[in-house]
């Protein structure tokens, strides 16, 4: 409740005990006027309150501001693990049928920017994805997950690694509910074309942000 409003309504009860029977209908009159309008206010805070809780969101255990070498490549002058972040997600779209999981660092001086992680046809009932679920040989993806090449060349989670000297990058994990259980791609489709396809099948997205400089 507004301070301003519960005085106000306090003054009016004041001068309903106050007043004559006129003056008394004209005062309750006001008092439900104001209660009406305070109870509107109080449903639209409940209202805004519960539409931001069901807000679509990506987090993760493993990642925060900054990548460790957990998540860093192994290979192109890089000497991470290579190990995907855990990701979980949680109050996805009605109507979503599946589910797809990218990483895109927009800082990579290739003119188009470098695809790390593509992977898609998760069921719509998957809500999280364990440490290393995506890394090439490891286990930890739902039955029927397909994982399309990287701009590495090959299928799987490719890590962070960005040219030495070139400063920090920015890699942007994103989770998109799919209004399709299949999108209809192989592990061999390219990242423009999966891309492409994600974008016609997209409910919403959910994503977080990390950075990493060699």
């Amino acid at each position: 409740m507004k301070v301003g409003v519960c005085k106000r309504i306090a003054n009016l009860l004041v001068r309903c005990f106050d007043a004559g029977t006129g003056e008394c209908v004209a005062c309750v009159t006001t008092y439900l006027g104001a209660m009406r309008t305070l109870l509107l206010s109080s449903l639209l805070l409940v209202g805004t309150a519960q539409a931001q809780q069901k807000t679509f969101t990506l987090t993760s255990a493993d990642v925060g501001g900054q990548a460790t070498l957990r998540q860093v490549f192994n290979g192109f002058g890089c000497t991470g693990e290579n190990i995907s972040p855990q990701l979980a997600w949680s109050n996805a779209p009605e109507g979503t049928k599946s589910f797809a999981v990218t990483m895109y660092d927009k800082d990579a001086p290739t003119g188009s920017g470098w695809w790390h992680w593509l992977a898609f046809d998760l069921p719509a009932d998957t809500k999280e994805l364990p440490s290393g679920a995506g890394t090439p040989g490891r286990t930890g993806l739902p039955a029927g997950t397909v994982q399309s090449r990287t701009d590495y060349g090959v299928p799987g989670y490719g890590g962070p690694c960005p040219p030495p000297g070139h400063g920090p990058h920015q890699y942007v994990v994103t989770v998109h509910a799919l209004r399709s259980e299949k999108t209809g791609l192989d592990a061999t489709a390219t990242p423009a074309v999966v891309g492409y396809t994600l974008n016609s099948l997209t409910l919403a997205r959910a994503s977080i942000v990390f950075y990493y400089t060699h």
